[in-house]
């Protein structure tokens, strides 16, 4: 197995359309059966069905409509192994469905990805809000 960029970035694309489209089956089966998915505020959602029925009710609920948007900065995408990558991008999302993020909801992201036989899957995924620690201290 050998993996390229494009391969990966596609994976991530879908992602993005899975979410827009509000359909938490599509988002969650580009997960590994076991993957972690850590929120912004740190908790974690283990493995796929976990994923989809947390997103299932978030796209029902408090983010129905909302957008993933990225930041305009190219992903960053290291290959440690031919079948693992790592990818680190800038991102958001929009509760009203712009075309960018809102502010306070604005985030770097960080996803591992692994080559299975039905394609690439993200096996572990991490959002961390950004924010200016600077601006606490003031």
């Amino acid at each position: 197995m050998t993996g390229s960029r494009t391969e990966v970035l596609a994976v991530l694309g879908k992602l993005v359309d899975a979410w827009n489209e509000g359909d938490a089956t599509a988002y969650a089966r580009l997960f590994t059966e076991d993957a972690d998915y850590v929120t912004f505020f740190g908790m974690n959602m283990p493995g796929r069905q976990v994923i989809e029925s947390a997103h299932r009710a978030l796209f029902e609920g408090p983010l129905k409509g909302s957008k993933l948007v990225a930041d305009g900065d190219e992903p960053k995408v290291r290959f440690v192994r031919p079948d693992v990558a790592i990818v680190v991008s800038g991102g958001g999302s929009s509760l009203a469905g712009g075309g960018k993020p809102e502010p306070g909801r604005e985030s770097t992201l960080t996803y591992v990805l692994v080559e299975e036989a039905e394609g690439w899957r993200v096996a572990s995924f991490q959002n961390t809000r950004v924010s200016d620690p600077a601006a606490g201290a003031k």
